[in-house]
């Protein structure tokens, strides 16, 4: 029984489903060519005048559209088909990676043109994001969500370690046009696969909705999700101060440990091996830690890398405490990444995911620049030790605000189990806004339970669509409540019957379904304009 279950586990698994292996590869490669592609654009630019303005530019065009873009390209994964979605949008790139190498191999490529066509890039990264992201828990079965946000991650990290050094190499033999075409090649690779592949189809009766009230559903749903909040405030409360190793690991290899690029480079590496090393033993760790625990772990290795980087001048310890901290890197972003999958349903997987990006990247770039601040004014080291207290604080927090350890056993898949509403006016989908009542009859004694349990449906119908919701007690009539809660549209309200409703939610009414006072007081009232 054992060994079945660690094999269930297992951070492999994901990739026995052909689809998830062959855009996994073709994803391992397009990191590479995209960290590739950045230190070829950082080299074309070394030599111009504000060089060093330019460099900081160059990460900024590729970014800086992921934290632009990420919360509508959640809402537009969710509206249209995922699969064309990411077909358009890496043809796009591959078109514009093609532009930037032939510029380049015909020397057409100035600061401006160079910056453009990265941000662009960016562009399309931002547009892509939360539809790779989306995609998983429809490509492998839901116990191998976890394993396939390692293997993502990992992918990401490899990408980080390898694709600068090989970049160097090739730059310094035969200039940035080449890194430039791999990059090309790259995007290329994934539009093949796409082509090629059976890909999961998405088919709703219902009309699709409209971009701003997915918007507004998406952000009620992640306001009347505690769980889904708690994982976003555990996420920056790791990034933040994390985010000091990253931007600061240059300065510290420079100036104190006196290495040059290459090792640097090597610095680097020792944080994607840790990355490997942890994707490797993820399955061990599921087993012997509570997802709140790995990020407890998380948080005290990632501190003792920062610590390292700020007092060891030995090379070789700093290479080593950074594999652990490559390892609690992986940890963290595989525990919440896979958390925030697993607790959003199909319907809005796509929106929540972009948000929990916008709060990933919005930490590095917003903590990257504080920590460089602080840097300037205090030094480096003073930086770091900063950070590593904060890790400190955030691997004792985990004691008052855990994340939920049990996510895999909850069950969203689809269930329309309200019954469709009898009509005598069949009215408009975009009549409104409507108001759902439902009365309920509650003896005494069961008051107390029965409210408690309407909290959590509250938080249901709110999660689907409601904009409002109250409990009321009649007082014309004895032990009667009524539950009245206003959807923005009619339209909306149907999505809730017959697309957001999960089995969760199912789970949750049947705890007052005794209490219904039958089905003929569940009234539908519809706004009209008087006049």
């Amino acid at each position: 029984m054992g060994i079945v279950a660690a094999e269930r586990i297992s951070t492999w698994a994901p990739l026995r489903s052909p689809l998830f292996r062959a855009l996994w590869i073709a994803q391992l490669v397009s990191n590479l060519g995209t960290w590739m592609q950045t230190v070829g654009a950082q080299w074309l630019v070394v030599d111009q005048p504000n060089a060093a303005a330019l460099v900081a530019f160059v990460q900024t065009a590729l970014t800086l559209p992921v934290m632009l873009l990420s919360i509508p390209s959640g809402v537009l994964a969710d509206l249209v088909d995922r699969r064309r979605l990411l077909l358009g949008a890496q043809t796009g790139m591959a078109l514009v990676s093609l532009t930037l190498t032939v510029s380049t191999a015909t020397g057409h490529t100035t600061p401006a043109v160079l910056l453009s066509l990265l941000f662009l890039l960016g562009c399309g990264q931002a547009l892509t994001a939360p539809a790779w992201q989306a995609i998983q828990p429809e490509l492998v079965p839901r116990d191998q969500i976890t394993s396939a946000a390692a293997l993502g991650s990992m992918s990401v990290n490899i990408g980080r370690a390898v694709g600068p050094a090989v970049a160097g190499v090739i730059v310094s033999l035969a200039g940035p046009t080449v890194v430039f075409g791999f990059n090309t090649v790259s995007f290329i690779g994934i539009v093949a696969v796409l082509l090629v592949s059976k890909w999961p189809t998405r088919t709703s009766p219902l009309p699709s909705e409209r971009p701003l009230a997915a918007l507004q559903a998406g952000t009620r749903f992640i306001r009347a999700a505690p769980a889904i909040r708690r994982v976003l405030f555990r996420a920056i409360l790791f990034i933040a101060p994390a985010s000091a190793v990253w931007s600061l690991l240059p300065v510290i290899a420079h100036d104190r440990l006196g290495l040059s690029s290459s090792g640097y480079g090597l610095l680097l590496g020792a944080l994607g091996l840790g990355a490997v090393c942890g994707a490797l033993g993820l399955s061990r760790i599921r087993i012997l830690f509570t997802p709140t625990q790995r990020l407890s772990l998380a948080a005290i290795l990632f501190g003792l890398g920062a610590v390292a980087t700020a007092l060891v001048h030995n090379v070789a310890v700093v290479l080593v405490l950074l594999v652990g901290a490559g390892l609690a890197w992986l940890l963290a972003m595989s525990t919440l990444n896979s958390t925030m999958q697993l607790l959003l349903p199909a319907w809005v997987r796509a929106r929540g995911l972009s948000v929990y990006m916008l709060v990933f990247m919005g930490g590095q770039a917003i903590g990257s620049l504080l920590w460089g601040l602080v840097a300037g004014a205090y030094g480096a080291v003073t930086a770091l030790l900063i950070a590593a207290v904060m890790l400190a604080g955030c691997a004792v927090s985990t004691l008052w605000w855990p994340i939920r350890h049990n996510v895999e056993e909850i069950d969203l898949s689809p269930a329309a189990f309200w019954p469709e509403p009898q009509l005598v006016v069949e009215p408009e989908p975009a009549d409104g806004p409507v108001l759902v009542m439902r009365g309920y009859d509650v003896p005494p004694a069961d008051v107390a339970t029965f409210t408690e349990s309407m909290a959590l449906v509250g938080r249901s119908r709110q999660r689907t669509g409601a904009m409002e919701w109250r409990l009321y007690r009649d007082v014309g009539t004895v032990d009667r409540f009524v539950e009245a809660f206003v959807v923005r549209s009619w339209a909306e309200h149907m999505h809730q019957h017959q697309v957001r409703l999960t089995a969760r939610d199912r789970e949750i009414e049947q705890t007052v379904a005794q209490y219904s006072a039958g089905p003929d007081t569940v009234s539908h009232l519809v706004a009209v304009e008087p006049g």
